[in-house]
């Protein structure tokens, strides 16, 4: 709502200054009210007022209708029409006697203005001499001379290349976004599904040894399915409902391995009244069950998630054992994803540091949140 009364209170503003601009070109006079009612102003006014109308129209309706679908002559064709009714409008509303410059007029028949015969006096017999004679006819009375069209043309092509520029920079944009927009969805979309057949599994052993567990399970699993069909399509989610889907996966996890995984989980500062990009943590705390569980080695796992100054900060360490994955489990799609949603959704807000040493992977996350 607020971009949208800027981008009112910008079109407005930039209609009053390029209205004003007659006046700012027009002879220096001391009286304002005055010169808004020279014809030649009026006339310049009436042709702004049509460049403007004309703007818009190129805008919204010639450009998208005609200059994007290619259909170039129709066009042209507007175009060519346009230019002639804002040239000619301004003489056929005032006449041709108003484009008579303000300059001119002093010496004319003008409203308020002596006669041409003032400027001839009788000296004795000898013929009539003019004592200020009237400045040459240079055909600036004609009804569109040299100087009027090459005016308005010049006006005409800014304002039509203005606006073709801009509607172009737009859709450029929208195309971005379009395509920022899907390619997020795309990488939403790649969250790796072994989780869900995992706990699924999990939730199976559970009910066959008729744990009690089970109706626990069931119930964290449901809810984890609600936030990624119902919220995670947001743009931004609220920080604490993030870490409540991860807080459920880590109890999933701990109810499918059970006591043989050492496991330390700690959330620390205030999480409250934060914003966060749905489903952007998750990818390297999923990485760390996927590759660091081994029920044959020391497996353990360290998550620690602490929000600072609007700073979040998630350090996931496990230890590297053999794992036994499926081919297309193996490739590192998580962190790969999890790295290019942060470099299109955190641009210069984010530092990620992965350590890959001997025994031991670990990931550091600085996150600046709105």
């Amino acid at each position: 709502m607020q971009n949208k009364t800027q981008v009112i209170l910008i079109n407005i503003t930039g209609c009053i200054l390029f209205l004003a601009l007659p006046l700012l070109f027009a002879p220096p006079s001391s009286r304002i009210f005055v010169e808004l009612k020279s014809p030649p102003t009026v006339k310049e006014i009436i042709a702004y007022s049509l460049l403007i109308v004309y703007f818009y129209l190129n805008f919204f309706v010639l450009i998208p209708k005609y200059y994007f679908s290619q259909r170039y002559s129709i066009f042209a064709g507007f175009t060519i029409v346009c230019f002639f009714i804002i040239t000619l409008t301004p003489n056929l509303v005032m006449g041709v006697q108003a484009h008579r410059p303000p300059a001119f007029q002093q010496f004319g028949a003008g409203p308020g203005m002596p006669p041409d015969s003032f400027y001839m006096r009788d000296f004795g017999n000898h013929a009539s001499q003019p004592v200020m004679p009237p400045p040459p006819d240079r055909g600036e009375d004609s009804f569109l001379s040299i100087s009027t069209i090459s005016h308005h043309l010049f006006l005409f092509l800014g304002v039509f290349f203005f606006s073709l520029l801009l509607k172009i920079n737009i859709r450029w944009k929208k195309a971005e976004e379009d395509k920022l927009n899907t390619e997020l969805s795309y990488l939403k979309l790649q969250v790796n599904p072994h989780f869900l057949f995992n706990t699924l599994n999990s939730i199976y052993a559970l009910a066959l040894e008729q744990s009690e567990n089970t109706a626990t399970a069931v119930v964290k699993l449901s809810a984890m399915m609600r936030y990624v069909l119902t919220d995670a399509g947001k743009e931004m989610i609220a920080l604490e409902k993030d870490i409540a889907y991860i807080t459920s996966f880590v109890d999933l996890q701990q109810l499918r391995f059970g006591n043989t995984l050492p496991l330390t989980y700690a959330i620390n500062g205030d999480i409250a009244h934060r914003q966060i990009a749905p489903l952007i943590l998750i990818p390297f705390i999923e990485n760390a069950f996927k590759h660091g569980v081994n029920a044959e080695e020391a497996s353990t796992i360290v998550i620690n998630i602490t929000v600072d100054a609007g700073i979040l900060h998630l350090m996931v360490q496990n230890n590297k054992v053999f794992v036994q994955l499926p081919e297309e489990e193996r490739t590192g799609v998580g962190i790969a994803n999890a790295r290019n949603r942060l470099k299109l959704l955190y641009p210069g807000k984010h530092s990620l540091l992965i350590t890959d040493a001997e025994k031991v992977f670990t990931v550091s996350l600085k996150l600046h949140l709105s």
